[in-house]
């Protein structure tokens, strides 16, 4: 247990907190610049398996956000980049890669067997996906999104508000904004990012209160952190 000495010290964490932790199975979809650094906090606080989605490989153009993947990982898988990096950092943890896109003809099936989901992906379309299956499946998942030096974050749990309580349907394409267009700064990803990590580890340890009905906004040009209230739509 030294390796995790730090958490069992916490209060109300204990033995018992990171015997949870070990018995966890999250599904993180994205190992870009959210998945890292969620990856990289819930595989060194030991959360027992963890599975990767992705279908993409390492660019150029990630290296300056997603701190997974390093230069000589450019033109390889990203699972198989992650899986690498992960592996050494905590062999004590199972890392099982899926290495295709996630789709709604296999969303059903990668989510069910999992005990929490991580929204790590960069896409509405994605992300819509995985509110619908969560709540259908009535599994609890973190969502988060970062563009330029803004972020959010919220987390949802069966009964609670979801994504489509705040966002009924995707923008139209005219008025979506893109990191391709405005940028993203690679540290509001690592803030964003390890929020996520903090609710999975909170919901598995029951530490604290989770983000749920509330979505945090963060601001980096101001480091304003706004939450607002968010009511679960009746059916």
């Amino acid at each position: 247990m030294e390796r995790y000495n730090r958490n069992i010290l916490i209060k109300d964490f204990g033995e018992e907190g990171q015997a949870r932790l070990k018995a966890a199975k999250v599904l993180v979809i994205g190992s870009g610049g959210l998945g890292s650094p969620v990856l990289l906090y819930l595989v060194a606080a030991g959360v027992g398996t963890l599975r990767i989605v992705d279908f993409d490989v390492v660019d150029e153009s990630n290296l300056q956000r997603q701190i997974l993947h390093f230069t000589e990982d450019v033109g390889t898988d990203k699972v198989l980049s992650a899986s690498n990096k992960l592996h050494a950092l905590n062999p004590e943890v199972e890392i099982i890669t899926y290495n295709e896109k996630f789709t709604p003809d296999n969303a059903a099936t990668l989510i069910s067997s999992y005990d929490f989901i991580v929204d790590c992906c960069d896409n509405f379309a994605t992300k819509f996906l995985i509110d619908d299956t969560c709540v259908q499946l009535q599994k609890p998942y973190s969502h988060g999104s970062v563009i330029a030096i803004q972020g959010e974050v919220m987390t949802y749990t069966p009964g609670n508000a979801c994504y489509r309580d705040i966002f009924s349907g995707q923008p139209a394409d005219e008025s979506r904004v893109v990191s391709s267009q405005v940028g993203i700064l690679g540290a509001m990803a690592g803030v964003v990012g390890s929020i996520q990590a903090t609710e999975v580890i909170k919901y598995f340890t029951g530490i604290g209160d989770l983000l749920t009905n509330r979505l945090l906004i963060i601001d980096g040009r101001t480091m304003l952190f706004q939450c607002l209230k968010v009511n679960p739509l009746v059916p």
